[in-house]
């Protein structure tokens, strides 16, 4: 787990928090794709289990449930950090919550079987 340095002031803007994760290492940007997850700095596309989410942030909007966003720290297997946007709730992207929701399974499964052994 990431551990992000930083006042709650900072934390309370999408803005501030996605510049603490960028000086923490979390440098590119990833889009989600049919295909997979793709790194805006690389063009490298990845395969859910190719990631990790290391953690992540749910914000609200105080006047419209279309300011809801969630911003997800990923490190891919390659070693590239970065970040993942999108809004939750009925605004969100479908492709990306299927993608986070089989990443999220592949590492709970992981997890499953390493505890077993």
């Amino acid at each position: 787990m990431v551990q992000v340095a930083a006042e709650k002031t900072e934390m309370k803007t999408l803005s501030a928090l996605t510049q603490t994760l960028e000086k923490a290492g979390f440098n590119t940007q990833f889009l989600v794709l049919e295909e997979g997850i793709k790194s805006l700095a690389s063009d490298r596309l990845y395969k859910p289990n190719q990631v990790k989410i290391v953690n992540f942030y749910r914000f609200e909007g105080d006047s419209s449930p279309e300011d809801n966003a969630i911003l997800y720290a990923i490190e891919a297997i390659s070693g590239e950090r970065g970040l993942l946007i999108d809004a939750y709730g009925s605004e969100g992207d479908i492709n990306t919550s299927n993608f986070i929701v089989e990443v999220e399974s592949i590492h709970k499964q992981e997890h499953t079987h390493h505890s077993y052994n």
